[in-house]
């Protein structure tokens, strides 16, 4: 299951961030999104566990929970909706 972990503090690493997950589970990654233009995080980030049970276990257990300071936002991810790309207008 795949899962969107919003609300991160600005100062948290992807090991910490899989730390916090793996003591609830398997996890297969932990990926923090980074904005492309700066290169610094973006505040939230995605974090895949391939048992579905113990992914319901990690959201149960750190959605609302203090982390680095700030409470965590986590839900199962949604597929990205299609936006439509702007249209260059030259």
């Amino acid at each position: 299951m795949n899962l969107f972990v919003g609300n991160l503090s600005w100062g948290v690493t992807q090991d910490e961030l899989h730390a916090a997950f793996a003591a609830f589970g398997q996890v297969g990654s932990a990926k923090i999104m980074m904005d492309r233009e700066t290169g610094k995080p973006r505040g939230f980030a995605f974090v895949d566990m391939p048992n579905d049970g113990e992914a319901q276990k990690a959201i149960e257990a750190l959605n609302g929970k203090d982390f680095k300071g700030r409470p965590l936002n986590v839900n199962e991810a949604r597929p990205r909706e299609n936006r439509p790309r702007p249209q260059n207008r030259w």
